[in-house]
């Protein structure tokens, strides 16, 4: 098979496009064949080695943990899924080798869920590990109807989801983007403030009261900002800040889990929650994926086109 390999630590100019052996499909595996392949900054990060002390990774490796495609065998105890199932999910394993930069991936049925069918192939490939981020990043702060939410960096690829799925709850959100993204975050059902010096007031302008719940997606002084807003300062979570724990909050590192996938598409195919792709390209130009993800401009999600989409 086709797939994006790297034999070192490096940039994107590691990156090449191999044929490689089809992967071995475990009792508790199916054998998917990729459609699209959803590209996150962890990728990039894996790749430059910044995951080294956490994580064994072992060479050559095939990036990436996000898929969507088509069930094309299944393993002796995967009963869960049949040959011809379209499905997408977040395939992280616990060594990192195998990923979705390929024609075909070995994915254990608890990282995967069948696709939303009112979402494409890109869209779907797109959902899985930044749409668990949000769903669980969210969960952890008991984000419920009726709670004033504060997301920050709410136009990314995890923010944007963070929005959609806190005002599927009944929540009310208040999110952070620069003003350029202002409408993009009306359109989701937020109400905008920009980032920087003074936040804090702005967001006091639009909750005297203060929050109920934060949850950051950018780092810096996103906690701390947050704890002077919130109403119990133990309901922040934060994906970027693990000083968070020192200060009472949570802090988040997405898991595979097939029941928040299918929450997910539940509310997908509900309509309520849209997947925007700002780019979609061949799996060949994985390495100008990377260079836009490490731009850290991108509002919305890249993917890689892998097989014939629809």
């Amino acid at each position: 098979m086709r797939a994006i390999t790297v034999n070192r630590y490096g940039g994107p100019e590691t990156l090449e496009l191999t044929e490689v052996d089809d992967p071995k499909v475990g009792p508790d595996s199916v054998l998917v064949r990729v459609k699209a392949a959803g590209v996150n900054p962890v990728d990039w990060k894996i790749v430059a080695g910044y995951l080294d002390s956490i994580m064994y990774i072992h060479f050559p490796l095939v990036p990436g943990w996000d898929v969507a495609g088509v069930v094309e065998a299944v393993g002796q105890d995967a009963s869960e899924f049949s040959v011809g199932d379209e499905v997408f999910g977040y395939v992280r394993k616990d060594e990192v080798q195998h990923g979705t930069y390929a024609e075909l991936v070995a994915a254990p049925v608890r990282t995967l869920a069948r696709r939303p069918a009112s979402l494409t192939w890109q869209q779907a490939a797109g959902v899985p590990l930044a749409g668990l981020t949000a769903w669980q990043s969210l969960a952890r702060v008991g984000v419920a109807s009726g709670d004033t939410v504060l997301v920050h960096a709410a136009a990314g690829g995890v923010g944007a989801f963070a929005v959609q799925i806190a005002v599927a709850k009944g929540a009310r959100v208040i999110g952070t983007a620069s003003e350029r993204n202002h409408d993009f975050l009306r359109s989701l059902g937020a109400e905008p403030v920009t980032y920087g010096d003074g936040l804090a007031d702005r967001v006091r302008w639009l909750a005297p009261e203060g929050v109920d719940a934060a949850v950051d997606y950018v780092g810096g002084d996103a906690v701390a900002v947050s704890q002077e807003l919130l109403k119990d300062r133990s309901r922040i979570a934060s994906i970027a800040n693990p000083e968070v724990t020192e200060r009472g909050g949570h802090h988040v590192w997405v898991r595979p889990d097939s029941a928040d996938l299918a929450e997910l598409a539940r509310l997908a195919d509900a309509g309520k929650l849209d997947v925007h792709v700002e780019q979609a390209l061949p799996l060949a130009e994985a390495a100008e994926a990377f260079d836009r993800s490490k731009s850290g401009r991108t509002r919305g999600k890249i993917v890689l086109e892998v097989g014939h989409v629809d």
